[in-house]
C-alpha cells in the first residue's frame, strides 16, 4: 500500500469517527430496538431483532449478512406469588426467575444475607425458602445469582427469593440456570419487600411460593455477517440483542448491540488486518445459548479472538475485562492512549457473558463494558438492569456514539495483532480456581465436565 492510499484511509476513517459525533442512527437503532415487545429467548420479539441487527450490518455494508437459528428451551412466564402464613397473613409483589418451574413451596423463611456459601451453610436451609440480596459483601469478588441459588438448591432449599439491595429499584430478575429448567422455584423481590422477608425470618416466619410458568421447546436466532479482509483467521465480535421480557433490556444489552452496529459502520471504512465476523447473539439473558451456538459452527482453531460487547455505552467510561490475556491489556492500553480516552481495566476470568463458549476452548477474549461511580450508594450490582426500569430513558446517546467510536479503534487494535497467545483449559480453570469461582460454578452446574 502506497503512501497516498495509507492518507487517504485514515483520512476515510477520521472522517467516519468525525460523522458518528452527530450521527443519530444509533440513537434510532436504539429506538427501534427498546419497542419490540419481549426479547426474551425464544420469543417473536427476539427474533425481530436480530432481524433489525441484520439490517444494521447490512446498512453498514457488511458481506454475507444472515440470520441463524438454534434449538433451545424458551420458558415463558405466568404469574407468582409470595405470601408469609404465619405469624401474619400478608402477599408482597414478586416475579418468577427465568427457569423456575411451576411449583408451590412451603416452608419458613431463612436469611441467607448476601447467599455467600459460607452463609448458607451456616443456616439450615432444608425444606425452607432461602432469602439472598443481589450484593456481595466489599472485599468479595462479585458472587453471580446463578451461584446462590445453585448452592441454595444443592442444600435443599424448598425455594429461593433474591430481593434486590437498592431501594427504590424494582424486583429483580436473571435466569437461575444457563438453559434449563431448575428443579425448585425461585422469584424476586424489592429491596424493601426484602427488607420485611428478613424481619419475618428472624421472628421464624412461614410463607408460600406459588409459580405458574413452563419451559417448552423452542428456536432462537444469531444474526451474523463479516467485514474486512478474506483472511484464514479471524476476529468475532459478539453483544446479545435479547432482553428480558419484564423491560425494554435498553441497557442490558441494547446499548451494547447498538454500539457494535454503529461500530460496524465504522469498521467499514478501516483497513483491517484480518476479518471480522460481527454478531447478534440471542439467549444470552437465559445462558448464553446464542454465544454457544456461534461457537459450535465456526472452526475455533481460526478465531484469533473474541471481543464481547456486553455493558459498554451504559455509562460514561469504557471498562475493559481483559479476560487474564496480557495481549489484550496491551490493546486496550494502546487504543486508550492513542484515543487520548480513559479505559478501566479488570483482571480475572468470569463465565457470566457471551465470551465464555469461546474462552473455556481456549480463544483469548476482550469483553466491553462501562465503568459506573462505585462511590454512590448501593452502586455495586447491576442498577436498573434486570428490573422493569430498564428503559431507554436512561441512556445518554452520546456514550453509545463514544463507546462505538472505542469499539471500533480495539476491534481494530485487535486485528492488528498477529499472535494473540491462546490459554490452555487448565489455565482459564486455575485462573477460576484463584478467584473462587469453582464451588459457584459447581453449584450452578456450570463448570465444564471436560474440566474434571
Amino acid at each position: 500500500m502506497d503512501g497516498d492510499t495509507v492518507v487517504n484511509m485514515t483520512d476515510a476513517v477520521n472522517g467516519a469517527l468525525g460523522e458518528l459525533w452527530r450521527d443519530d442512527y444509533p440513537w434510532k437503532f436504539l429506538t427501534k430496538l427498546t419497542e419490540l415487545e419481549d426479547r426474551m429467548g425464544g420469543h417473536p420479539g427476539e427474533r425481530r431483532a436480530a432481524e433489525l441487527v441484520a439490517d444494521g450490518f447490512e446498512r453498514a455494508g457488511a458481506r454475507n449478512v444472515r440470520t441463524e437459528s438454534f434449538e433451545m428451551n424458551r420458558w415463558s412466564r405466568g404469574s407468582a406469588r409470595l405470601a408469609v402464613t404465619d405469624p401474619v397473613e400478608r402477599s408482597f409483589e414478586t416475579i418468577a426467575l427465568p427457569y423456575s418451574p411451576a411449583g408451590d413451596a412451603h416452608g419458613e423463611l431463612v436469611d441467607v444475607g448476601h447467599g455467600m456459601p459460607d452463609e448458607i451453610d451456616e443456616k439450615d436451609v432444608a425444606g425452607k425458602i432461602a432469602v439472598a440480596s443481589t450484593t456481595t459483601p466489599a472485599g468479595s469478588r462479585f458472587i453471580h445469582r446463578m451461584e446462590k441459588f445453585g448452592y441454595a438448591a444443592a442444600a435443599g432449599a424448598e425455594g429461593f427469593v433474591f430481593h434486590n439491595h437498592v431501594p427504590g429499584q424494582l424486583p429483580p430478575t436473571g435466569s437461575l440456570t444457563f438453559g434449563d429448567e431448575t428443579a425448585i422455584p425461585g422469584v424476586g423481590v424489592s429491596e424493601e419487600t426484602g427488607a420485611w422477608l428478613t424481619e419475618y425470618a428472624d421472628r421464624g416466619a412461614t410463607a408460600r411460593l406459588t409459580v405458574d410458568a413452563e419451559t417448552t421447546a423452542g428456536t432462537s436466532h444469531n444474526a451474523v455477517a463479516e467485514l474486512g479482509p478474506e483472511t484464514d483467521d479471524e476476529i468475532v465480535v459478539v453483544a446479545h440483542h435479547d432482553a428480558h421480557d419484564i423491560s425494554e433490556g435498553a441497557l442490558d444489552n441494547g446499548c451494547g448491540i447498538t454500539v457494535v452496529v454503529a461500530a460496524a459502520h465504522l469498521l467499514a471504512e478501516m483497513n483491517l488486518d484480518a476479518r471480522v465476523r460481527v454478531a447478534g447473539v440471542g439467549c444470552e439473558e437465559v445462558g448464553l445459548l446464542g454465544s454457544e451456538a456461534l461457537a459450535d459452527s465456526l472452526d475455533l482453531s481460526r478465531v484469533r479472538a473474541v471481543v464481547n460487547v456486553d455493558g459498554a455505552g451504559r455509562f460514561r467510561d469504557m471498562r475493559a475485562f481483559t479476560h487474564d490475556s496480557e495481549t489484550m491489556r496491551s490493546v486496550v492500553e494502546t487504543v486508550a492512549d492513542e484515543a487520548n480516552q480513559p479505559i478501566a481495566l479488570q483482571e480475572g476470568v468470569h463465565p457470566f457473558s457471551d465470551h465464555w463458549p469461546f474462552l473455556k476452548r481456549g480463544v483469548p477474549a476482550l469483553q466491553l463494558h462501562s465503568q459506573r461511580d462505585f462511590t454512590a450508594p448501593g452502586a455495586r450490582g447491576r442498577g436498573w438492569g434486570h428490573t422493569h426500569a430498564d428503559t431507554r430513558d436512561k441512556v445518554d446517546d452520546r456514550n453509545l456514539r463514544e463507546h462505538a467510536m472505542l469499539a471500533a479503534l480495539l476491534i481494530r487494535e485487535v486485528a492488528s495483532r498477529e499472535v494473540i497467545p491462546r490459554k490452555e483449559a487448565d489455565d482459564v480453570a486455575a485462573n477460576l480456581r484463584e478467584h473462587e469461582y469453582e464451588e459457584g460454578m459447581r453449584a450452578a452446574e456450570i463448570w465444564p465436565e471436560d474440566w474434571d
